[in-house]
C-alpha cells in the first residue's frame, strides 16, 4: 500500500525526532551517575580549589576525620631569645700547669700514670740533680766542719791557762762553721729536702741524689711525656707531667661576625653534649676574642662551664644556647599546627565552629618547647588546629576521584 508523499515525510520527521529524545534522555543519565560518583568518593570542601590561594581553602570534616585532629584556642607563650653554636670542649689553660723541675736532671722515677688524680704537694716524679748532689756535699761538709769547731772550742774553754786570743778564734771559727752549716740546711731545703732528711745525710755522711718534684695544684694528670731516663730542665718543653683543675672546663665555639653584639661576658651558657643527652652544663661566657676569621668571618667565644664531676671530656662536640635578651611573650599555638607549603610559605587552620576549617598564610618567628611564635595572621583565642595540620593540608591537595 503506498501513502501521500507529505503522510512519508511526517512519519521520518517523527522518527527523528523519537531517536534525538532517546539519545538525549541516556546522555543525562549518564552525567548524573558520573556526578554521584564523583561526589560519593570526594571529601566535603568549601571552595577547594586547587589553584585557589590558602586564605581562601576551606575543608568541612566528617564525625569521622574530626576524631584524628586536635583544636585548641591560640594562646600565648614566653618564649627566650637565645643564640646558638656548636663548639669543642677543652681544658681550661688558666687552671692547668705544666710540672717542670727547678734544676736540670735525669729522671729517676715516676709515681702518677695519665688520667690520675693528684693532690697538692703530692710526688710526681724523682729526678737526679747534679745541682743538688753538690748542694748535699756541701751540707756534709759544713756539718763536719761545725763538729770540728765545736769539739775545738770546747777544749779550749777547759784548758787552764789558754790566752784569750786563742779562745776569741776558737769560738769566732765555731760560730763561722754554724752559719754556714745553716745556710748548707737552707740550700738543700730549698731541693725539697725535709728536716729530718737533712738530719739522716748528715749522721749518716751520705748524700740523696733524688730529688722530689711535687704538684703544684690539686687536680688530675693530663699529659704525660718523662719516662725515667730522659734528661729535663726547668722550662724547656715538653714538660714531664701536666696537671690541670678539671671542676672547670672550657668550650671554644664560633659565631657569625653578624651576631658578635648579642654576646657580652658573664651572660649565663647552657652547654649539651652527645655523650649526656639529657643533661645541661652551666656555665658563662669569659671571653670574645678580639679577631674575626678573614675565611669563615666567625669569632671565638670562651665560656666556662662547671663540671665537678669530671664528666666532659677535651674535644667533645657541644652544643651551647646563650640567652642574649630578656624572655619575650607572645602569640603561640602548637608546631603541629603548622605546616609549610610547596612554596614555602606557613600556613596553619582556623575554625569558629569546630567543623568548619580556613587555612590561612601565618609568619612564623621563634621556636620552643614544641611551640612556635606566631608574628602575623592569628590572634590570641581563636580556635586553631592544634595537630593534624598535615592532614587536613593533604586533604585539600588530594585531586578528585573519578
Amino acid at each position: 500500500m503506498k501513502y501521500p508523499v507529505h503522510i512519508s515525510t511526517r512519519i521520518a520527521v517523527v522518527s527523528v525526532m523519537a531517536t534525538a529524545i532517546i539519545v538525549a534522555t541516556a546522555l543525562l543519565e549518564s552525567g548524573r551517575s558520573r556526578g554521584q560518583a564523583a561526589n560519593a568518593n570526594t571529601p566535603q570542601q568549601s571552595g577547594a580549589n586547587p589553584n585557589a590561594s590558602p586564605s581562601e581553602a576551606a575543608l568541612d570534616l566528617s564525625p569521622s576525620q574530626l576524631n584524628s585532629i586536635k583544636i585548641e584556642p591560640a594562646g600565648s607563650y614566653q618564649f627566650p631569645v637565645e643564640k646558638e653554636a656548636v663548639g669543642n670542649i677543652d681544658f681550661a689553660d688558666d687552671l692547668s700547669v705544666q710540672v717542670f723541675p727547678a734544676y736540670q736532671g735525669t729522671i729517676i722515677k715516676t709515681f702518677l700514670e695519665l688520667g690520675a688524680r693528684v693532690q697538692k704537694e703530692q710526688p710526681l716524679y724523682t729526678i737526679k740533680s747534679p745541682d743538688l748532689i753538690q748542694a748535699e756535699s756541701n751540707l756534709i761538709g759544713a756539718a763536719a766542719t761545725f763538729e770540728l769547731t765545736n769539739k775545738e772550742l770546747a777544749r779550749v774553754q777547759g784548758l787552764a791557762g789558754i790566752a784569750e786570743r786563742e779562745k776569741e778564734q776558737a769560738t769566732s771559727d765555731q760560730q763561722t762553721a754554724d752559719g754556714a752549716l745553716k745556710a748548707a740546711r737552707d740550700a738543700v731545703l730549698v731541693f725539697g729536702k725535709t728536716d729530718a732528711e737533712i738530719d739522716q745525710m748528715i749522721a749518716l755522711r751520705k748524700t740523696d741524689p733524688a730529688l722530689v718534684v711535687r704538684s703544684p695544684i690539686s687536680g688530675k694528670i693530663t699529659s704525660f711525656n718523662g719516662p725515667p731516663g730522659l734528661l729535663v730542665q726547668p722550662g724547656n718543653p715538653p714538660a714531664p707531667y701536666t696537671v690541670a683543675n678539671v671542676s672547670l672546663k672550657w668550650m671554644l665555639a664560633n659565631v657569625s661576625e653578624s651576631e658578635i653584639q648579642f654576646f657580652h661576658l658573664g651572660q649565663p651558657v647552657q652547654v649539651k653534649v652527645m655523650a649526656y643527652p639529657n643533661r645541661v652544663f652551666i656555665g658563662k661566657v669569659s671571653k670574645i676574642y678580639e679577631t674575626v676569621d678573614p675565611n669563615t668571618h666567625r669569632v671565638t667565644i670562651r665560656s666556662e662551664i662547671a663540671d665537678p664531676n669530671d664528666e666532659l671530656r677535651p674535644g667533645m662536640l657541644a652544643n651551647f644556647v646563650i640567652q642574649v635578651r630578656n624572655p619575650v611573650e607572645t602569640t603561640a599555638i602548637p608546631a603541629n599546627g603548622v605546616v609549610r607549603e610547596a612554596d614555602g610559605t606557613m600556613t596553619a587552620w582556623v575554625t569558629t565552629d569546630r567543623h568548619h576549617f580556613a587555612q590561612r598564610i601565618v609568619k612564623i618567628g621563634l621556636r620552643k618547647d614544641d611551640r612556635v611564635q606566631v608574628l602575623d595572621g592569628l590572634q590570641r583565642g581563636e580556635l586553631v588546629l592544634a595537630d593534624g595540620a598535615v592532614f587536613l593540608s593533604n586533604m585539600l591537595q588530594a585531586p578528585p576521584t573519578d
